[in-house]
């Protein structure tokens, strides 16, 4: 597995920047758990129906970059986009054999619990619909057939983010593990333990912020070697700040993802820095990457993944993204 950081955002950015040179089309849509997003205004017809598929659980802000840039994607190819969601993978898998009973043209999915969801995406293959995946997966989409991949290697980016916390001067790292079974936040954890071994796991309950609290704060009370709190989403790190505050802990606090709030906090030095996967760009080369495969048999990437981070925002250049932040875009 080769790192891919910076320049990997930079290449990614030049392909998206190509791709709108298409012509746009404007729609309308709402936000049902089922909808369909991309529907008549500018359009005169739809090109295609495509199904987005992500673990994402109720209220995860993360996932709504996901489904702006999805949605922007959508409009441009005039794409018929249902979106759907559930953070279980047996779930999950069943929503995309639903998909596949449909018979839509395209299904774009999530695999961070491949071994519930291959199958599934094995099975839409093999019905002729391409497939492509997004966020996780990127060591088990080739294997099933999908015709791309979109975003991150995570231990790659776990071990560059350890490498930045021991320069930075960490010595005990604290990394909260927000949903057991996920193969990518499992890999960030251990690429950070790879790059500081004495980083230390806390096992929290994502979609239950009072447990998140709880927990974090009885650890730093409990451990007061620890110097910093790694979360591995926004609203985990937010919560932290909280804690670090409530245990009287030093402890700094830097985390995977952002959001609106998130960028904030890296402004006024409540949280150190973020690891930035792009989750509008992974949402959006997903969806249409399955457009272009669809009408020009063009492959985004050529059967290799396209990689959309890491890369850090911190101090040094959160100004440069905080009107994207604001707009929902980063």
């Amino acid at each position: 597995m080769k790192p891919h950081l910076v320049t990997t955002a930079t290449a990614t950015a030049t392909a998206l920047a190509a791709l709108l040179l298409a012509t746009g089309c404007s729609a309308t849509g709402g936000r049902a758990a089922a909808e369909r997003s991309a529907a008549a205004g500018g359009c005169t017809s739809n090109t295609m129906t495509v199904t987005l598929i992500t673990h994402s659980a109720p209220g995860d802000d993360f996932w709504d970059l996901v489904r702006k840039g999805a949605e922007d994607a959508a409009k441009k190819d005039c794409i018929n986009l249902e979106y759907q969601a559930h953070p279980e993978g047996a779930e999950q898998a069943a929503l995309v054999n639903a998909a596949v009973d449909k018979k839509v043209d395209g299904i774009a999915v999530t695999l961070s619990k491949p071994e519930q969801v291959g199958a599934a995406v094995q099975g839409a293959v093999k019905a002729g619909i391409p497939v492509t995946a997004l966020n996780g997966g990127v060591d088990q989409w080739q294997k099933f057939g999908a015709v791309g991949f979109f975003g991150q290697e995570d231990k790659v980016a776990g071990q560059k983010t350890g490498e930045k916390l021991k320069a930075d001067g960490a010595k005990k790292v604290l990394c909260i593990l927000h949903e057991q079974g996920n193969v990518g936040n499992e890999s960030r954890c251990a690429g950070v333990k790879q790059a500081l071994p004495t980083t230390e796991t806390l096992y929290v309950v994502g979609t239950d912020i009072a447990d998140v609290q709880t927990k974090i704060t009885a650890k730093l009370q409990q451990d007061k070697d620890i110097d910093t709190v790694l979360g591995l989403k926004a609203a985990v790190a937010l919560t932290a700040v909280k804690s670090v505050d409530e245990s009287g802990s030093k402890a700094k606090i830097a985390t995977f993802d952002t959001n609106a709030e998130l960028v904030k906090a890296i402004k006024d030095g409540s949280i150190s820095f973020a690891v930035d996967q792009q989750p509008y760009l992974q949402g959006y080369l997903a969806v249409d990457a399955l457009w272009l495969h669809n009408t020009n048999g063009n492959t985004i990437g050529g059967g290799t993944p396209t990689f959309t981070g890491p890369a850090f925002v911190d101090e040094s250049n959160v100004d440069q993204i905080a009107e994207y932040a604001a707009a929902g875009k980063r």
